[in-house]
Order: structure tokens, then sequence, then C-alpha cells
């Protein structure tokens, strides 16, 4: 297995945190198929599958987990709710034990029905997981889910290549990274509307910088910069081309017009003041913080922050995808889901596949927009008023999903690339090396990742 396939950080608020959850894909725990028990060793091999769960039948699984935003839970009781004859027992587990010990639970003769999916472990060699993709044929997920929500947990026969190979989980809600604003103070700088291009964003950030104010909240501590060069190189360059270099895909360059537009953007911004001062001293919830108190006009960031936000600007701040390169472009988005598997050694695999698939439904719908998550079903009219930050959020996910432009985040490509990206880009916006540098700094590591 490559160095890519090696545990891989969470970019953005860890799934322990809050209301938000995720910021980003989980890295795929990568496994051969086998059917429930375990004894199979041919990858492709699978066995039938029902998507009829009888109803008068008690049925009880096992869920284990270390999500405790609440998303879960709420999913949980609404599907019992739905099917009363089937218990789900949710066992949570601190982030850091429950990737350590997700393995040997797996594999034991108790082993959990269901489990959420968050790093590559040893279920690779073990075959700890099943095979999906009869659960995504019976259901028929193809037709459901845009593929850019999927391909984030397909894995090719090379154990390394993402997007194409098995399916092995499937997402419980998503993240997405867009723009917030803020209104009030876009209303001072005569801006009527938010941006929708890359040429308007510009423009409303010279007007902030000209009237002293901050145009950009930019947490570069962590190297969250990378939401911005992503965002930039996705409606320059078009999600598929971003998909294929961030999955792995031999000879993908992240030498692209659109990755050396993000990195001069970058550079240009911090140049100008139109950047937060002290941007690369600044976290994640530092410049949440900041915004929160109304210093900013634009922070690029994802829903796993929008609770904190609504509660301290009620009605004064709005969101919308990352502006596009042109009017006649198309939305696109970093993001990734939260996303569960199902144990080789359930005996109710069924049920549990029943639970996966209800994940896209109008109920469940409601339930992960409750806990500020983003729906599979997109089209949705379950969720809030529609001028609030969650309707505008709800917009916005439904116009990246028209266009399939969901992708996940570069600091997920590699196990190493958070650390590249941060030192990287703070040298950057510290004027140390030019956007070229930081450019061939990422796709260097990248290399060294993919080459076999």
């Amino acid at each position: 297995m490559s160095h890519a396939m090696t545990t891989r950080r969470r970019h953005g608020r860890p799934i322990r945190h809050g209301a938000g959850a995720t910021a980003a894909t989980a890295g795929l725990l990568l496994v051969a198929a086998c059917a429930p028990g375990g004894a199979s060793s041919d990858t492709t091999k699978t066995t039938a599958v029902s998507t009829t769960i009888p109803s008068d039948k008690k049925i009880t699984l096992t869920l284990a987990t270390s999500e405790n935003a609440g998303l879960t839970k709420g999913l949980i009781a609404a599907f019992e709710k739905a099917h009363p004859n089937i218990t789900i027992t949710m066992k949570y587990t601190g982030y850091d034990d429950y990737n350590h010990s997700l393995g040997l639970s797996l594999a034991s003769d108790s082993s959990p029905d269901i489990v959420l999916l968050n790093m590559v472990g040893t279920t690779v060699k073990n075959k700890l997981l099943l095979n999906l993709d009869p659960y995504a044929k019976a259901y028929g997920w193809d037709k459901v889910y845009p593929s850019s929500q999927l391909s984030q947990w397909q894995v090719g026969s090379d154990g390394v290549s993402l997007g194409t190979g098995h399916l092995w989980a499937a997402p419980a809600g998503f993240s997405m990274v867009g723009v917030f604003y803020n209104k009030e103070l876009a209303a001072k700088l005569g801006i009527t509307s938010p941006p929708t291009t890359l040429a308007e964003f510009q423009a409303d950030l010279d007007k902030a910088e000209a009237a002293g104010k901050t145009g950009l909240q930019m947490p570069n501590l962590d190297g969250h910069s990378a939401f911005v060069v992503q965002s930039i190189a996705q409606s320059v360059d078009g999600a598929e081309a971003t998909r294929k270099w961030f999955e792995g895909r031999t000879g993908s360059t992240f030498s692209t017009p659109g990755n050396l537009q993000g990195a001069q953007s970058l550079l240009k911004w911090s140049k100008a003041g139109e950047l937060s001062k002290g941007a690369n001293g600044t976290d994640l919830s530092g410049a949440v913080a900041a915004f929160a108190k109304g210093d900013g006009l634009f922070l690029v960031d994802g829903n796993w922050d929008a609770a904190t936000i609504d509660k301290a600007l009620p009605g004064k701040v709005g969101f919308v995808a990352y502006p596009k390169a042109s009017s006649g472009g198309k939305y696109a988005a970093v993001g990734g889901s939260i996303a569960y598997g199902i144990s080789a050694r359930s005996k109710n695999a069924d049920a549990a596949a029943a639970f996966l698939d209800f994940w896209h439904s109008k109920a469940a719908a409601q339930v992960q927009l409750d806990h500020y998550f983003m729906p599979a079903d997109s089209s949705s009219s379950a969720g809030s008023d529609a001028k609030s930050v969650l309707g505008d959020m709800s917009k916005a996910w439904a116009q990246v999903n028209q266009d399939n432009g969901l992708v996940g985040f570069y600091a997920n490509a590699t196990s190493s690339m958070n650390d590249t990206l941060t030192s990287s880009s703070q040298s950057l916006i510290a004027g140390r090396v030019t956007p070229q540098e930081y450019v061939d700094a990422v796709q260097k590591d990248w290399s060294k990742a993919h080459t076999k």
C-alpha cells in the first residue's frame, strides 16, 4: 500500500467537536470484499442481499462511532420511528481511542453491525467490512447520489486509487465549504448582493480594503488557506480535474492554472492588506470568533461553524457557494461526508443497509439540517427559513450537487499533505516563496505519496 493511504488527519473541525462535527472527508478505510462472517477471500464475491426488512421480527443493531455532535443519534431516532421493530444501540468512543480499537472491534465475536469510518487501518488485509456494491445496486444509490458524493468512498483494486472500484461506506451527512458574508458590512460598503464570480469577489475585497475594513478573515495557523486555493482551483479548472488529483489518478498534477491562480490570490491579498492581520498565527476557531464579532466581510469556511456564526450574528450573515470563474461556469465546493460501513460479521446486514439507505430520505434530511449538516437529498424542502444561513446553505448545496461539484479536501490527499499545505502557504503569505514554488511543493508531496 502506498504512503498515500496511511492514516489521514481531518482538516477543520474534528468530528469529536460540537454541532459542526467534521470539516473533511475521513480517510477511507480500505478493505477487501467479503461476505458476512468474513469467510471469503474473493475481493469481488458478494452474497445475495434484500431490501425487504420483516416488520414482525425484532432486530437489534449495534453502531460504533466517534461522532458526538448529535447527528447519528438523531438519525437513529428517526429510523427507529419509521421501523419500530428495529433497535439501534449506539456505542460512542472518543476519536483517538475509537480509531485505535476499530480493527479489533470489527474482528471480535461481538463486532458492531455498523461502524463510522475515520481512517485507514488493518482492515485491508483482515477483510472486516462488507462490499456495499450489491446494496448500492439494489437500492439504486447511483440514481440517488451524485457520483461526487459516493466516489470519495470507492477504492480501486490497487488499494490506492479513489473514485473507482468498490463502495465501502455510505454518507450520513455532508460538509461543504463556501463563503460566509457579513450583510451589514456589505451594505455599508455599497455591496447589494453577494459575489457570484471571482471578479466580483475581488471587487468586494477591494471595497473593504479601501474603507479600512478586513476583507477576508484568514485562519492559516493550521493551513486553512487551502480552502481558498482549492475553491479557486475548482472554479477555474473544474471539479472533475481537481477530483482526479485528489483521488490520486495517474498523471494528475497540482500545477494547473486554477491552483496557481489560488496561490497568486493569497499572495496578492496578503500584500494588499485584504487578509485579516496575523493570518499565519490565527487558527480556525479564532477566525470564526473574530468574524462573529463583525471583523471581516468574508470568511471561507464550512457548515460546521454555521451554528456559532448564526447565533452570534442572527440575521446578519449570509452564505453562498464559492464564486464561479465566470457567470457561465459551474458551481463546485470543497467537502466530504461522515460515513458508515457495515461489519463483515453482521448477522443483520440487510437491516443495517436499510439504515444506511434511510439517510437520503426526507425525514433524514431534516435531521441532517437540524445539526447543520448538508443532506444527501439536496432537493429536500426540509430545513428552515429560506433567509437564514441554513437556508442559504441549502440553496448553495443544491447548486453544487446539480453541477456534481463536490470534491474532497486537499489536506486529505496524502497523509502528509496537511503539513505541506500549512508550511508552504505560511511561507507564501509571508512572501518567502512564490506562487509557483508553493504549487511545486504541494505536487512534490503528492508525487512522493503516489509513486509506487
